[in-house]
């Protein structure tokens, strides 16, 4: 993408970002201006104060993401290299990517497929990035999953989305591009990338490739949701309440489409706001693996602390109803990792290996 049409749609957003605000303040005067007049004080009681304090924290929230992104975009603009630009991009789709699809904003990520490893050949390994990422962070922290990958006899290849955009749509368009691929097919996802692969699956009917697909891989994947979106969905409807905060419940429900999907991970369009029931593919072999954040986890995995964003038994399918249950082939727990470890860490790595037998 041009630099010039990073400044169109960078300048496009800042416009449209001080129109929202000044719509949301015009709000708030509005509201308070006919409700009785109260004695002032710094800090608020009570339900009033619970909801100031969830507006505090939705704006240190929501502010922090949007700061990091579009203080990321600060170089880009000038001299920053196409690394720091895609990781930019890739961070600011995941934020606010359904509006800046939707707006025909240039910043918006197309799909499309990237060879991983110069050179590799073999059986396609499809690599699917989690929320706010891209497919070049497979390689950070001095880990290099792609061409561990490539030297079973694989043929790494990174998809690159726009996260912020509905599971389902994505998973359509993913379903479309895989017919493209020869040969055997295996999806390796990491977070929102298994939900993408899983969606991709279930809207692939009367095509080619469900019947050249090997295996599925999941990272960390939120199969039975992620509580963190829970939380902001219960904040939204916490700044209803009062009528001065009233005006925030806007903000806070500007989470782009793909991070609302993850509330329940919502697979398909007739799925929006609720749990898709979606078995895992037949006749595929599927892996699943969990990270915790604890040294010794004891009890049922259903209970063991997560990674800090996905419970291990998100991460494993493992849902109290047994209709829900998803029969992964295999399974694996990783202790002492946080989510975005799943991508670096050499234990992760391993069990890939071997779960992944070379290619004869």
């Amino acid at each position: 993408m041009p630099p010039t049409q990073h400044l169109r749609g960078a300048s496009r957003l800042a416009i449209e970002a001080v129109t929202g605000i000044t719509d949301l303040v015009e709000a708030l005067h509005a509201e308070i201006a006919r409700l009785p007049l109260t004695a002032s004080s710094p800090r608020t009681r009570g339900l009033t104060g619970l909801v100031y304090r969830g507006v505090r924290g939705v704006t240190q929230m929501v502010g922090g993401g949007l700061d990091l992104a579009l203080d990321a975009l600060t170089p880009l603009l000038g001299q920053a290299g196409p690394e720091q630009a895609n990781a930019a991009i890739a961070a600011l789709n995941g934020v606010l990517g359904d509006y800046l699809e939707a707006s025909g904003n240039p910043l918006a990520t197309a799909m499309r497929l990237h060879p991983l490893v110069d050179g590799a050949t073999g059986p396609a390994l499809v690599l699917l990035h989690g929320l706010c990422m891209n497919e070049a962070q497979w390689r950070r922290d001095g880990a290099d999953f792609p061409a561990a990958l490539a030297r079973l006899g694989y043929r790494p290849l990174g998809l690159r989305y726009n996260s912020g955009r509905a599971i389902w749509r994505n998973g359509a368009e993913l379903a479309e591009l895989l017919d493209e691929l020869p040969g055997p097919i295996t999806l390796l996802g990491h977070s929102m990338g298994g939900l993408l692969a899983r969606s991709a699956i279930a809207q692939a009917q009367g095509r080619r490739w469900p019947a050249r697909l090997q295996r599925l891989v999941t990272l960390g994947t939120p199969h039975l949701g992620a509580p963190l979106e829970r939380g902001g969905q219960q904040v939204q409807q916490l700044l209803t309440v009062s009528a001065y905060s009233r005006p925030f419940a806007a903000l806070a429900a500007r989470r782009s489409a793909g991070i609302r999907d993850l509330r329940h991970a919502s697979l398909l369009e007739a799925d929006a706001g609720k749990a898709s029931r979606i078995p895992l593919p037949a006749g595929v072999a599927c892996h699943a693996i969990a990270a915790t954040t604890a040294k010794k986890p004891s009890g049922p995995p259903a209970r063991w602390l997560g990674d800090g964003l996905v419970p291990v038994a998100s991460a494993l399918g493992q849902h109290r109803e047994a209709s829900r249950r998803l029969a992964f082939t295999d399974t694996a727990v990783i202790t002492t990792l946080g989510h975005l470890g799943l991508q670096t860490d050499a234990r992760v790595l391993g069990q890939l290996q071997g779960w992944l037998t070379p290619v004869r």
